[in-house]
This record gives C-alpha cells, sequence and structure tokens, in this order.
C-alpha cells in the first residue's frame, strides 16, 4: 500500500526555548547511562517523565541489564537502535526487542518485568520513554506490544528525510501507537546534511528534539549531538522546522500535557503521596502484579 505524503503548513516555527545537556547515571544492574530527560523538568515537559539515552559498545556497561523490578502508574516506551534485549513480565508477556525495534508497555496497575541483554560483544544503543498516564487510566490492566522495525510505519520526505513514525502522525502517516489522552507524537529522524523537516504541532503540546548523531539547527539555534532542545510554547507556533548542519539524527518527541499532579517514588508514579504508599504497600506484600500473573 502506497500513502501519499502531505507536507505540513509551519508558519510560525518553534524557537529553541534552552538546551539540556543530559546526566551521566546507571540503573538496573549498573547498566551505564544518561538521563536525558530528568525529575526536574516533569512539569515543563508534562506529559514525559523521563527519557534515557544508553550506548555503548563496552559490554561492562550493559551487559547485566535490568533485573526484575516494578512499575505502576505510566507506559514505557523502548526504541531499540541497536542490540537485542529480552523483556519478560509478570502479565505473561515475552518478546526480544532488536534493531531499530519498539517495545510499548502500559504498567497500568502494577507489572514486575526484566530486561536483559541478548549479546555478549558489540553495540548495545537506544532510548526508554517514560510517558505519564492520566489519573483515570493509572490502575488500568496492563498492557505490551513489540513492533519489529519493518512494522514500524516509515517514509522519505523529497528532501532525502527518513522518518520512522513511532507514535501520532506526520506528513499524512499514522504511527504505530496513538494515545487520546496524551496525544504523543514520536519520530525519529534521518537527515541528511542540508536538508530540512517541518512538523506541524499542536500549539499546546510540550515539545523537543533530542539529537543523538550530527548537528542540526532549529530556529537559527544549532543544536549539536547529545543535546536536548526543549522548544518553546510561544502562541501562535504551529510546528517546528529543523536543518540538518551535518549528517544528523534526532527525536522529536511532543506531546498534550495532562496537567495533574505528580507523585514519584522511583518506578511507581501516581497523582497522590497515598496512591504511592499504597503502591510500596502492594509491591512489597507481593500484590503489585499478582492479577496480571493469573489474567
Amino acid at each position: 500500500m502506497t500513502t501519499t505524503l502531505t507536507t505540513p503548513s509551519v508558519h510560525q516555527p518553534r524557537r529553541v526555548e534552552r538546551l539540556i545537556a543530559g546526566q551521566p547515571t546507571s540503573d538496573g544492574a549498573g547498566v551505564k547511562l544518561t538521563r536525558v530527560l530528568t525529575q526536574d523538568l516533569q512539569r515543563r515537559l508534562d506529559p514525559f517523565l523521563m527519557l534515557d539515552a544508553f550506548g555503548s559498545d563496552n559490554p561492562d556497561d550493559y551487559i547485566a541489564g535490568f533485573p526484575d523490578h516494578p512499575h505502576r502508574g505510566f507506559e514505557t516506551i523502548t526504541y531499540m537502535i541497536a542490540g537485542r534485549m529480552l523483556h519478560r513480565d509478570s502479565a505473561g508477556h515475552e518478546g526480544l526487542l532488536e534493531n531499530g525495534g519498539v517495545q510499548w508497555m502500559t504498567a497500568g496497575k502494577g507489572v514486575i518485568h526484566s530486561e536483559i541483554p541478548q549479546q555478549e560483544a558489540g553495540v548495545m544503543e537506544g532510548f526508554q520513554l517514560w510517558l505519564n498516564l492520566p489519573g483515570r487510566d493509572k490502575m488500568n490492566a496492563p498492557w505490551y506490544r513489540d513492533f519489529k522495525n519493518a512494522e514500524l510505519p516509515q517514509f522519505t520526505t523529497p528532501e532525502g528525510v527518513a522518518v520512522t513514525v513511532i507514535a501520532g502522525e506526520s506528513h499524512g502517516v499514522g504511527g504505530a501507537v496513538t494515545r487520546d489522552a496524551t496525544a504523543p507524537v514520536y519520530l525519529d529522524l534521518h537527515l541528511p546534511s542540508g536538508a530540512s523537516f517541518a512538523q506541524a504541532l499542536p500549539a499546546g503540546h510540550n515539545a523537543f528534539v533530542y539529537v543523538y548523531r550530527g548537528e542540526v539547527k532549529i530556529g537559527g539555534q544549532n543544536v549539536p549531538v547529545q543535546r536536548m532542545a526543549l522548544l518553546a510554547n510561544d502562541a501562535g507556533a504551529d510546528g517546528v522546522v529543523i536543518e540538518a548542519c551535518s549528517d544528523a539524527k534526532a527525536l522529536l518527541i511532543a506531546g498534550r500535557p495532562l496537567k495533574e499532579p505528580i507523585a514519584q517514588y522511583g518506578p511507581f508514579v501516581m497523582n497522590t503521596k497515598d496512591e504511592i504508599y499504597q503502591a510500596l504497600n502492594d509491591f512489597r506484600d507481593g500484590r503489585l502484579g499478582e492479577e496480571s500473573q493469573r489474567a
């Protein structure tokens, strides 16, 4: 099936509000990563809670992976650029995430899962994004799906920009996943040097661009590799235009803010402290993920 591309009209592009460098850290069983979207940005980038970038050709940096750990109250989107990661969870799901694939998991009322590398050498690279759930959906049943790279909608613009549409819509191409409450847009852009890419965005969406190869320019401001460009929410802005200063690769991520209270304790994200205490009690007493196992 051939999709006819539409050209978005962006009359007033967003500018860069500020550039952000990620914070080196480790998670799981010592996996080294860069936390690009940190907790202090959750309000500004609502509905997104976290973005981690991981990438290394040293197995010591990733081989131990992420053994069994719980989640409640949000969604995780893992995008694998290189490498192989095995997912298992208490809802009975199992999947192998490979080069260019996406794993989308809705933790809902609770799931316990593990993510373990399935390689002993080579490059392991990718991203994990945390997307909040509205309060009404935080205790829904868990959901999970693996998408192989070939299953993700992809297209190339006339300027040669290769686009993978993980969520939302771009140039008339619908993404692999849609969400009514947060209406996320998640694009992976591969831009040849000198090319530009325009994406329409609702004025109310919070949005950012993370450059993971090369360098781009947004609204006249250069955005170097391994930097997040937080896009301003100027009144009247109707999208973003990204220009490649060199061959570049970048993630464009945007979403409708929930404007709800955020209470977080590690892998639990709820609306109130009492709900966090309940999540901790459920996990301690073995109830978190229990119904998922019986489902």
